[in-house]
């Protein structure tokens, strides 16, 4: 009997402090009237001192289980899409995995920029179909916040932080993740990008007094492309999961910018209400867009069992991509005291963490560092 990818838990994660069009004024030279009407942005969450683009992904991840009858221990994947890890490595995904306390699960961070997330429901649901996993969390999560040039207007207004995740379970019942596409053109990977960090440009002196570590965008590039990509994705995914465009229920947009949400509605010929629209609030949080604007239009009441959905977004890269799903997952009541439970087990993953962390420290102590080099180091 063939096996299907359900969606069956979502979550989300954003910082406390709000930062409003009003705000960005202060600090920039913009106005609320101009930012809305280029955008439709009113204002974004900005990551605090202790918030990091794991810990929001880690919240928004025990969210998203706190609906499922799964124990950490039955999650077999951890997905993190983010354009701003915790570091180059270890994966944020890893660090994800044992804050959740998901001992039996491989982890992986996946680079699509605001593409991401779509790109890594797609990789979970295609292993769960294939039989080689039957549980996954994927999360999309970003702290943008840390890479913005506070100077410049054209990006500074855009981004905010946050995070989102979505719990995929195997089930013989049909529906789930019906197709998805993912496309991208490499040629244009020099319109939205962070020049410096990486091997090509290793931080100096030269590359940080330049601003090469802030995110640096030919926005007029971008809009031409993105207003394209949006419609013709749809389209696709939509033909290749056998269903109409009327057929569709909603559509979950990346969270960019309104006017582009609102030329892919005129490219498909639907009207605005078709869409889910949240960025107001949010702004461009990136590949955690999609999953934050799918868990309100859950909590809205706009997403329900037997509803088609497709999730649609576009990135750096250039990437792009799309998701067709029919949305069968049941409700589940948690209890009170199963609740209670969850939130034990989490504080017991994070306790388990620390002593895993204090037995290596003491290790270290008592038998010393082993320097690479020694007979058996490389063996």
């Amino acid at each position: 009997m063939p096996t299907y990818a359900h969606v069956t838990g979502w979550g989300m994660a954003v910082p406390e402090r709000i930062m409003t069009n009003s705000d960005l004024a202060k600090i920039v030279d913009t106005t609320d009237e101009w930012i809305v009407s280029r955008t439709g942005i009113h204002e974004r969450r900005i990551a605090g001192e202790k918030e990091t683009t794991a810990s929001l992904a880690t919240k928004a991840a025990f969210r998203a289980l706190d609906r499922t009858d799964l124990h950490p221990h039955d999650i077999d994947m951890v997905i993190v899409a983010t354009a701003t890890p915790e570091h180059l490595f270890p994966a944020t995904a890893c660090l994800v995995q044992d804050a959740i306390g998901a001992i039996n699960a491989g982890a992986f961070d996946l680079s699509a920029a605001c593409s991401g997330f779509i790109y890594g429901v797609s990789l979970a649901s295609e292993a769960i179909r294939g039989g080689a996993i039957r549980n996954a969390v994927v999360i999309g999560a970003e702290t943008l916040s840390r890479f913005i040039n506070w100077d410049d207007r054209g990006t500074c207004i855009l981004f905010g932080d946050g995070a989102g995740a979505f719990v995929l379970q195997a089930s013989e019942r049909p529906g789930g993740v019906l197709a998805s596409v993912m496309r991208s053109d490499g040629s244009g990977g020099s319109l939205l990008s962070i020049p410096a960090g990486g091997s090509r440009r290793p931080a100096t002196a030269e590359t940080v007094s330049k601003k090469q570590h802030y995110i640096q965008m030919n926005g007029r590039e971008v809009f031409r492309f993105a207003t394209k990509v949006m419609a013709d994705a749809t389209r696709q995914v939509a033909e290749k999961a056998k269903l109409r465009i009327e057929d569709l229920s909603i559509i979950i947009p990346h969270q960019a910018n309104r006017r582009i949400i609102e030329a892919a509605a005129r490219g498909l010929d639907l009207p605005m209400d078709r869409f889910f629209v949240n960025l107001e609030r949010y702004g461009n949080t990136s590949s955690a867009s999609i999953p934050m604007a799918a868990f309100e239009a859950v909590e809205a009441g706009r997403i329900a069992p037997g509803d088609r959905v497709v999730m649609v977004g576009f990135g750096a890269g250039l990437t792009w991509g799309a998701m067709a799903i029919e949305w069968v997952a049941p409700e589940r009541k948690i209890s009170p005291a199963k609740r209670q439970q969850r939130r034990l087990q989490a504080r017991m993953a994070g306790l388990r963490s620390i002593y895993r962390r204090l037995v290596r420290w003491i290790e270290g102590l008592l038998f010393g560092a082993r320097v690479p080099g020694d007979e058996d180091d490389w063996a």
